[in-house]
């Protein structure tokens, strides 16, 4: 009882409708409330978060919530908590400067590794944790690899860099993980610093649904005259979606993401990147 999802495209003012139009996959069924949820979106390069830790509904109808969003990016979650209370601190996505970050899946005995994985995270950036996640605690270790890089301060970052930091991640969880014999670190992860989605697939099933082209835009816009007059050339209009842990098999229009591998989305394209 998750989701995680990512969103980039060239039309902001058509993202909203992408999620609308794929609101029956995206949906969450809640089979005991209360969960939490967060979501991120990008303007004019500045990071707008959006927050509501505790939500006591049956059925979140996740692309209603951002429906009126108007963005380059947007990267969104519903929680049901496994480490960490319900409250603000707690609540996906973790930012960190232009970085937005989301997990679904626990880290097994996470109270057992939860000190050498703090260990593994530098002092400057050991102080921005405010919560009790895991998931935080994960993100801080992918920008500890992205720092050990020398690119965390970099205004451009290729997205190459944040699946190596991803990979390294994977790479230490799995070591501590199997020294405390707990089992396969079963998780999936959304990242993003607005130009771009990354999303990394080790856990519950994950797809992508990409929107390209004039007939695309056509059926998003529908008989709206005052949107097709603000959408010119549609034919280069380009959505990449990426989400997990659906409720059930996502329509045939979405494409399945196999187990181990990397998803790039852009504005213009998308590729899948194996382990």
């Amino acid at each position: 009882m998750a989701r995680l999802f990512g969103l980039v495209g060239n039309r902001p003012d058509l993202g909203g409708r992408v999620l609308l139009a794929e609101a029956i996959p995206l949906s969450v069924r809640v089979s005991e409330p209360p969960v939490g949820w967060g979501m991120s979106f990008y303007q004019g390069g500045e990071v707008l978060l959006r927050r509501r830790p505790v939500d006591d509904r049956s059925v979140l109808d996740v692309a209603k919530l951002a429906a009126d969003v108007r963005a380059d990016a947007v990267v969104g979650h519903v929680r049901k908590p496994t480490t960490g209370a319900l409250q603000p601190e707690n609540t996906h996505p973790f930012r960190y400067r232009q970085w937005v970050f989301v997990q679904t899946g626990t880290v097994p005995s996470y109270g057992r590794v939860r000190a050498r994985l703090l260990d593994a995270v530098p002092e400057f950036l050991r102080g921005g944790i405010r919560g009790d996640t895991d998931a935080e605690l994960v993100f801080h270790v992918v920008l500890s690899f992205m720092h050990d890089q020398g690119s965390l301060g970099e205004a451009v970052v290729e997205p190459q860099v944040i699946v190596e930091a991803m990979r390294s991640t994977y790479t230490l969880l799995e070591s501590l993980v199997a020294e405390e014999g707990a089992g396969v670190v079963g998780l999936n992860w959304i990242m993003s610093g607005g130009e771009y989605v990354v999303a990394s697939r080790r856990g519950a099933a994950m797809a992508t649904r990409v929107y390209r082209g004039k007939s695309d835009a056509d059926a998003l816009i529908g008989d709206d005259l005052a949107l097709r007059r603000k959408v010119p050339e549609m034919e280069r209009m380009y959505f990449a979606l990426v989400a997990s842990d659906f409720d059930a098999e996502p329509p045939p229009t979405w494409n399945s993401v196999a187990l181990g591998t990397f998803v790039v989305a852009e504005r213009t394209s998308l590729e899948v990147i194996a382990s």
